[in-house]
């Protein structure tokens, strides 16, 4: 009986509680995106895929196991469709979700809104539809998530993110994030495509970023590593959501009712939990490493070796991780790669190229915690910040063991 009130109260909360909900992509100025380019293409290649939940509408209709049905007008962006189960169906491999003229209500159109609350969520993975949309003036199709504890912090605390929301007649489709940070805080991106077709639309979403992507490619990437700009909302679980509006203040209020009725076609969605070759390394990300003694990992902009002794993370205490192949790693700094110097010397991060020196093994301990291993077979260690830090321990304990 909790787990169905729980589904209820989500359900019925969500049309309340985004009537502060404004959908327009914003630049944030206090949001510091990842550098794209460090983040890009070496994600998807170095990454490995599980499959943890789908559905692929392969059935007579919405599977009720799955999906939730959100009922009545949404007035949180000034809509004017009053949603109702009937506009969402499944046939030929589809949920088509369609936009009419009908009034319900009083409300002059009808679609339809689902969502996994109570269902399904998920905290980090890569989150994917195949979608075709319709073209036509008043509408607004979305494929987003919200944060699982909206029912009890609200909206935007909860966090927003948005995979995909399109609207008119424009070939734009917008990937944004919402969040609570002294107020409503956004940050988006945009990419172009031809709408009437399919494509995949997703994010791949882990402890350091969320990244945008259209059929593979990336074209956006938000910055969410420990928290920065008060992003902590997007280090948990969330739901999904699909729906078609009709108006509100993205599109605007006039409606070319010669489209209607329009569909909005899913082949698809799946949800893939994500690990990379480096066995859970954040591949393509930025981080730092914070170690034993709570202080920073330095690169010391490769003048001299590196120590961990920082008290705050600046650029000198800023690593990409980069894909160095064969299951290892290789950590950037400042335009040059960290070297475990064989062990024979204290590291450094100095090295212009990757050679065996500057490849590790991204070692995940049962904490939680992360380990170097060099190509030497020895651990990198924080030498607890009193000295230079050196990659010749033989065995993991607190001063070989790091978070970030």
């Amino acid at each position: 009986m909790k787990a169905k009130f729980l589904v209820f109260h989500v359900g019925a909360f969500l049309l309340a509680a985004l009537s502060s909900c404004k959908k327009e992509v914003k630049e944030s100025n206090t949001l510091q995106p990842l550098d794209s380019k460090a983040a890009t293409a070496q994600v998807a290649a170095a990454a490995s895929y599980q499959l943890v939940w789908s559905d692929e509408f392969n059935g007579s209709g919405v599977d009720g196991s799955k999906w939730q049905f959100e009922t009545g007008p949404n007035t949180s962006n000034n809509e004017k469709e009053y949603y109702q189960a009937a506009n969402a169906t499944v046939s030929n491999g589809n949920l088509v979700i369609t936009a009419r003229k009908q009034s319900v209500n009083g409300w002059p159109y009808t679609s339809a809104r689902l969502n996994t609350a109570g269902r399904f969520t998920t905290k980090y993975g890569r989150i994917e539809a195949r979608i075709k949309l319709a073209s036509g003036q008043g509408l607004w199709p979305a494929f987003w998530m919200l944060g699982n504890n909206i029912g009890s912090v609200g909206w935007p605390q909860c966090g927003e993110i948005d995979i995909m929301e399109q609207v008119n007649t424009s070939n734009t489709i917008y990937g944004t994030i919402h969040w609570f940070s002294n107020g409503h805080a956004s940050y988006g991106g945009t990419t172009t495509t031809s709408i009437t077709d399919y494509h995949v639309y997703a994010v791949e979403w882990d402890a350091s970023s969320i990244r945008w992507f259209v059929d593979g490619t990336q074209y956006h990437v938000a910055n969410i590593l420990n928290g920065i700009n008060n992003t902590g909302a997007f280090h948990n679980p969330f739901f999904i959501i699909l729906n078609l509006a009709v108006g509100g203040d993205f599109p605007g209020q006039t409606i070319d009712e010669s489209q209607l009725p329009a569909s909005m076609y899913v082949d698809y969605v799946r949800v893939y939990s994500m690990s990379s070759s480096g066995g859970s390394a954040p591949i393509g990300s930025t981080i730092s490493l914070k170690g034993f003694n709570n202080a920073y990992v330095s690169s010391e902009n490769g003048t001299q070796a590196m120590t961990c002794n920082r008290a705050a993370a600046q650029a000198w205490e800023q690593f990409t991780i980069e894909d160095a192949g064969g299951g290892k790693v290789a950590l950037k700094s400042m335009g040059k790669y960290v070297s475990s110097e064989n062990g024979l010397n204290p590291i450094t991060c100095n090295r212009t190229s990757v050679g065996d020196w500057e490849k590790f093994d991204w070692v995940v301990n049962t904490d939680g915690s992360i380990s170097l291993r060099g190509n030497n077979g020895l651990y990198v260690s924080s030498e607890n910040g009193t000295q230079p830090m050196t990659c010749n321990r033989a065995a993991i304990s607190g001063w070989e063991a790091f978070r970030y």
